[in-house]
């Protein structure tokens, strides 16, 4: 999942994957520094594509997606 988040950066912006890198960690860090403790604390796992995502049904960034939008008052 974060080699497709800084593939995505990189087609966008134009950056070099490096510093592509950089970007997401950066935007990474920002929104665990901000997010609900429950969510931020999983974000690596669910970027990483890890057991965590999965577990929660459906897995990776659509399922954090859909976890923020029902905080918001969203239903998917």
């Amino acid at each position: 999942m974060m080699d497709e988040l800084i593939s995505k950066i990189t087609e966008k912006t134009g950056l070099q994957p490096e510093q592509a890198k950089g970007a997401a960690d950066a935007v990474l860090e920002f929104l665990k520094a901000r997010l609900p403790a429950p969510i931020a604390s999983n974000l690596d796992s669910i970027v990483s594509g890890g057991a965590t995502s999965d577990a929660a049904g459906g897995g990776g960034l659509g399922n954090a997606a859909t976890k923020l939008g029902s905080m918001f008052g969203k239903d998917k």
